[in-house]
């Protein structure tokens, strides 16, 4: 009985198996020129609309204004931009989007790790240093050609942002110092700090 039970097992995992192998799955949902096509026709928007602080700040202000924080939820939990509303960039769907954003004519103000310096731990800069590359053969041989390389978490949100049909997208386009008394951060470190100082 209990051969029999062995040889039934072995001859479903074989025929699992084989229909298994003989799937064809559809390609996949991504399409690189697609996002060639939207990097084209987002790179002149964009370069109209990238602000400074202080017209950051201002716009800010303004009613129906969306401050945008795409950063993982880890970080933004723990530090952000006060009044900021949240959506991680893995997590951008169009329904995702709509739930967070009221219409595509909302005004959306959006900032990233690289646009503050000054804690590198919960705004730590988004690049490539050559100089830093493991020390693997091939990633020395990639450091030895390549130049430092920015790779800002802005540009992704801009252009998935676009693409899904929001075009009052503003990013703020200045490095500025986290203690910089404009900005007003909240978030659980921010707290901590406060209770801290009193």
């Amino acid at each position: 009985m209990k051969l029999v039970s062995c040889l039934l097992l072995v001859t479903v995992s074989i025929v699992n198996l084989a229909s298994a192998q003989d799937t064809e799955y559809k390609k996949a949902k991504v399409s690189f020129r697609d996002f060639q096509e939207l990097v084209v026709e987002v790179e002149k928007h964009r370069e109209a609309r990238l602000i400074d602080l202080d017209t950051f700040l201002k716009m800010s202000r303004e009613p129906n204004v969306i401050v945008l924080d795409t950063r993982s939820d880890f970080r933004y939990e723990r530090i952000h931009i006060k009044g900021a509303k949240h959506l991680a960039f893995t997590d951008f769907t169009q329904g995702n989007l709509e739930n967070v954003i009221p219409s595509p004519e909302t005004k959306i103000l959006i900032y990233c790790n690289n646009n503050f310096e000054g804690d590198e731990v919960d705004f730590a800069s988004k690049a490539f240093d050559p100089k830093r590359a493991a020390s693997t053969a091939k990633m020395s041989q990639i450091a030895q050609q390549e130049k430092p390389r920015t790779l800002a978490l802005n540009i992704p949100s801009y252009i998935n942002l676009f693409g899904y049909g929001y075009r009052e997208v503003y990013e703020l386009d200045e490095l500025v110092n986290v203690d910089d008394p404009r900005i007003e951060f909240e978030g659980t470190i921010v707290k901590k700090s406060a209770s801290k100082a009193r």
